[in-house]
C-alpha cells in the first residue's frame, strides 16, 4: 500500500515538521475526536495529532453530525493541561485558527462568532469542539477538534452561509494552513517542540525522535498574537459567554452520530469544553 501523504508531504515527516510527538494521517476516519480520545486513554503524549482526509461521523456541538469531505482540514489534537477553564480553551483555539488564516491572507479578515465559529466575510470558514475527560475532578486529557473548509466543496444549501478558503486563496493547500495551526495549538499547553513559526516562514525543524502512523503502516491505538488588534475585536471574552469569540467548525450533514468515546473509558466522565 502506498504511503499516505498530505498535499505531497509524507505523513512520516509531519510530526517533526510541526514539533509534535506523533501525527497520524488517514484517508478516512469516523471522527478524529474519537481517535484522540482512544489515544488519550492509551497514555499518548500531549500534542499527538490526528488528521483525516475525510470524516464519516464528524461532530460538532450538542452531538450534531457534520459532513467532512475531502479537501478540508479535519484535525484532532490531544492536550493534557493541568487544568482547563470551560469556554476559555475554545476561545484560544479559535484565535489560533483565525490567526493562521489571517497570516495566509496577509491581513486581518476573520471574526470569531459565539459559540464556536470562525467567520470569513461573515460566512463560516471553520469551527472548534473541545471535549474533556475527567476522573472525578481531575482532568485526564482534552481532545481539541478543528474543522476548516479549505478546498472542499461547499453544499449549495449552505453556500451563502459557508465559505472555503480557496475562494479567497485559489492556490491554498491544507498544509499551508496546518503549518501555522498545528504548532500554535500544541503551544497552548506547552506540547510543542520545534516546527515552523508561521505558514510563510521557513525555519529549522526539530529532528528529535518522533512517531507517525498512517493508513499504510498502522492504526491509531484503540482502547476500550492573539495580537492587540484581534484582542480588541474579542474584548468581551469571559468564561461564561465570550462575546463573538468561541468557535467551532464543522461541515454540514444530516446523519446522526453517537459519541461512544466516553463509554469506552470506565470511570472517566465526559464534559464538553465550551458553552
Amino acid at each position: 500500500m502506498a504511503r499516505v501523504a498530505l498535499d505531497g508531504v509524507p505523513a512520516v515527516d509531519l510530526a517533526p515538521r510541526w514539533g509534535v510527538p506523533q501525527c497520524g494521517v488517514f484517508r478516512q476516519l469516523g471522527s478524529t475526536l474519537d481517535a484522540v480520545h482512544d489515544l488519550g486513554a492509551q497514555g499518548a503524549a500531549a500534542g499527538t495529532t490526528v488528521i483525516a482526509e475525510e470524516q464519516t461521523a464528524g461532530r460538532g456541538r450538542d452531538g450534531r453530525t457534520w459532513h467532512s469531505p475531502a479537501g478540508g482540514v479535519w484535525l484532532g489534537m490531544l492536550l493534557r493541561p493541568a487544568r482547563v477553564e470551560l469556554g476559555v480553551m475554545s476561545v484560544r483555539v479559535g484565535l489560533a485558527v483565525a490567526d493562521a488564516v489571517d497570516t495566509l491572507l496577509g491581513r486581518l479578515e476573520t471574526r470569531l462568532k459565539w459559540p464556536n465559529d470562525v467567520l470569513l466575510a461573515e460566512r463560516k470558514l471553520a469551527g472548534i469542539l473541545c471535549e474533556g475527560r475527567w476522573q472525578g475532578e481531575a482532568l485526564q486529557w482534552l481532545a481539541v477538534g478543528v474543522g476548516a473548509n479549505v478546498r472542499n466543496p461547499i453544499p449549495g444549501a449552505v453556500a451563502r452561509r459557508a465559505v472555503a478558503l480557496a475562494e479567497w486563496l485559489p492556490a491554498v493547500r491544507r498544509i499551508d494552513l496546518l503549518d501555522g495551526l498545528v504548532p500554535a495549538l500544541a503551544r497552548l499547553t506547552g506540547a510543542a517542540g520545534g516546527g515552523p513559526r508561521s505558514p510563510s516562514t521557513s525555519v529549522p525543524r526539530s529532528r528529535r525522535a518522533t512517531g507517525c502512523w498512517d493508513d499504510s503502516c498502522a492504526r491509531p491505538p484503540r482502547a476500550g498574537r492573539a495580537a492587540s488588534a484581534r484582542t480588541a475585536r474579542c474584548s468581551s471574552i469571559s468564561e461564561r459567554r465570550p462575546s463573538r469569540c468561541a468557535r467551532g467548525m464543522w461541515s454540514w450533514h444530516d446523519t446522526k452520530s453517537k459519541s461512544v468515546a466516553a463509554q469506552r473509558h470506565e470511570g472517566t466522565s465526559r464534559r464538553d469544553v465550551g458553552p
